[in-house]
């Protein structure tokens, strides 16, 4: 089981006091976590600034280590993550982005997103 994961899903831990990966680990069991090459630059870029939200992408990155990294014809992170997310073998994408949750729903995928003040949810 595959699942995408964009920007701000790797910059919860900061910025939602989320633990995302035992959150997924208590939603799903066992998975396979997998981002496009694009996200993982638009954390790098972040990164580089200051203040709380360079801190997240931070965490982000390093989170992202423990990630498949995939390259994608889509270069804008959600157009590739929206890419991958229709791959036979991704299940889920876990995003808080209200715009790219729509255009996901719209398609059919399911998304895993905030619940509550740091639980994470399934919406189909």
């Amino acid at each position: 089981m595959n699942v995408v994961l964009d920007t701000n899903a790797l910059m919860m831990p900061v910025e939602c006091n989320v633990r995302v990966l035992d959150e997924l680990d208590r939603l799903l069991g066992n998975q396979r976590l997998v981002i496009p090459e694009s996200v993982r630059e638009e954390l790098v870029k972040l990164s580089d600034g200051a203040g709380e939200e360079a801190k997240a992408a931070s965490v982000g990155l390093d989170l992202s280590e423990r990630c498949e990294l995939r390259a994608t014809e889509a270069e804008y992170a959600d157009d590739a993550v929206v890419e991958l997310a229709q791959a036979d073998d991704v299940t889920h994408v876990v995003t808080n982005d209200g715009p790219l949750k729509q255009r996901l729903h719209d398609a059919g995928v399911s998304v895993i997103s905030l619940r509550g003040q740091n639980k994470l949810g399934i919406t189909n």
